[in-house]
């Protein structure tokens, strides 16, 4: 028998930055207009697309995931040493106050538009919250709910059906990894999903609401890809809609592509031709996230948007300057003579599982996957005006087999990048993984995650801290809602989550992820529920 003595550092030491030498994307940015473009009649006019009976017969999500493992290359290094920044007992008390908590789709929900009807396993659950209203989509539906009340106003609906009349392969395939985001600045909603079963190609498909509304009207868009666009995720920022895809041909990992979308093109402010501007990266790299905007305080004027991805021991962090005058003047990369990124070293972490399945639940012998090799949606940024800050989290090994979130803060991504705090949350024997983290405008930070273990069915949790607390730790545990039943039979939980912050007061926090009411196969269900901490005003 091993045995291991964790320490817990309670000090904040700047992590040196080093420049490391890794592939980088090569020559200019790809230049590629939208392949179809228009603009819908509103959502609440439209009958929503019914799934067909071939659609249920085989789980679709899996179709996709037969692919081999979809993980960044092994690095060099065995197994890290013991965690400095493991916090194995919870903090004291946060002053936060739950609010909404109701049913997201799932087995047996129902709204205006039907009852959900599952057709695969995992939902992929991700949503976002507006000035009145909640979206949630899972793998092949929406529901759009009222803010004040958790009341369901439309859906459920088939994710195809935002493009219902658009023709092509955006309203034929129904193929899920959706984002949904809200552009606060401007007031509208980003609805995506990709279209990778169609024979003419591989799709990105796009929709922006016109109004604030997200029951009414869209301009739609169609991007083409050449190969499988997999595992897409999406950050808003002031000069475009940023997005990572991993890219497959057949069973080939080809590496990451980044591009970015035309924002003000797309949201009607400008008049010119809809294009993105893409790179694509060697197979050596896997799983970049973009900055996603929180707050009313915009970047620095000219900041690039960031991009962050998971190395041995260390994050890589990317910038992704675009020039929507000049596609020649894009650059993705820290700058002319530098390496293709800047390598800022963590505490040693090992990905929680290897990267593969092995979370416990009670009443099954099903072990669940960690994703552990990535980090977890979303990358949220910042701008406090005398400081930017990004907030991110992954899921590793404490070392005796059990998975816990890793979190970190980064300052001055556009300087310097320093780590000024990273934790390791693991206050009990359960695994703790599948997190999304957020920071509200006080500078509270809060993680939201699955619970499971041996003894107990996976549950929905959340942990914060406010600036005044010691750093690199997270307050008392608080739960959302407890699982009453295991996944059987299929590995893969979740596939990620989303926590959001209200644009309406910067304070409520928003998150959905999914649990299980009975132990079975194909019947999981979603949760959308909302906090404050008090100490937000």
């Amino acid at each position: 028998m091993r045995c291991a003595v964790l320490f817990i550092i309670a000090i904040s030491v700047p992590v040196a930055t080093a420049f490391a030498q890794a592939p980088s994307a090569q020559g200019q940015a790809q230049v590629t207009a939208s392949t179809k473009s228009d603009t819908s009649p509103p959502l609440t006019s439209i009958t929503p697309n019914k799934p067909s009976l071939a659609a249920l017969s085989f789980p679709r999500e899996h179709i996709v995931k037969l692919n081999p493992k979809r993980r960044r290359p092994a690095g060099p290094a065995a197994l890290a040493p013991a965690d400095p920044t493991l916090q194995s007992a919870p903090g004291p008390s946060v002053a936060i106050t739950p609010g909404t908590n109701v049913p997201g789709t799932g087995d047996g929900f129902t709204g205006p538009q039907g009852t959900f009807q599952i057709g695969g396993a995992p939902p992929d659950p991700v949503g976002a919250v507006g000035e009145t209203q909640y979206v949630q989509w899972v793998n092949s539906s929406f529901a759009i709910f009222n803010k004040a009340t958790g009341k369901v106003v439309y859906g459920p609906a088939l994710g195809n059906t935002l493009w219902r009349g658009f023709k092509g392969a955006c309203e034929t395939s129904n193929d899920g990894d959706p984002m949904v985001q809200y552009d606060k600045a401007a007031k509208r909603w980003v609805m995506a999903q990709f279209a990778v079963n169609d024979p003419s190609g591989f799709f990105q498909c796009v929709a922006v609401s016109t109004t604030s509304d997200a029951t009414g009207q869209y301009r739609r868009f169609q991007f083409k890809y050449s190969d499988f666009d997999d595992y897409p995720k999406m950050g808003v920022w002031t000069d475009g809609y940023y997005i990572s895809f991993n890219m497959f041909q057949g069973n080939t990992f080809l590496g990451t592509k980044v591009c970015v979308y035309d924002r003000d093109a797309m949201l009607g402010k400008v008049q010119r031709k809809v294009t993105q501007q893409c790179f694509q990266l060697s197979p050596e790299v896997f799983g970049l996230l973009p900055s996603d905007l929180d707050g009313v305080t915009p970047p620095p004027s000219g900041a690039p948007n960031y991009f962050l991805t998971l190395n041995n021991n260390s994050l890589d962090l990317w910038k992704f300057q675009v020039n929507w005058k000049n596609s020649k003047l894009t650059t993705f990369g820290v700058g002319t003579g530098h390496a293709p990124h800047v390598n800022i070293p963590v505490a040693p972490f090992s990905d929680a599982c290897g990267g593969e399945t092995c979370i416990l639940q009670s009443d099954t012998g099903t072990l669940l996957d960690s994703l552990g090799e990535r980090l977890m949606y979303r990358l949220a940024y910042r701008n406090f005006n005398d400081h930017e800050a990004l907030v991110v989290n992954h899921s590793v090994s404490t070392g005796d087999g059990k998975a816990a979130v890793r979190w970190y803060e980064i300052r001055s991504p556009n300087g310097t990048p320093t780590v000024f705090q990273q934790g390791t949350f693991a206050p009990d024997a359960n695994h703790r993984w599948m997190g999304s983290i957020a920071m509200d405008k006080a500078g509270n930070i809060a993680v939201a995650y699955s619970v499971s273990g041996n003894s107990m069915h996976p549950a929905l949790r959340y942990a914060g801290r406010t600036p005044s607390d010691p750093l690199h730790k997270l307050g008392a545990e608080l739960t959302i809602i407890d699982g009453t039943g295991s996944q059987a039979g299929i590995t893969r939980w979740g596939d990620y989550s989303a926590l959001t912050v209200d644009p309406a007061d910067d304070c409520t926090m928003w998150f959905t992820s999914e649990h299980q009411k009975d132990t079975g196969k194909f019947n999981w269900h979603t949760q959308i529920a909302s906090f404050k901490f008090d100490a937000c005003h």
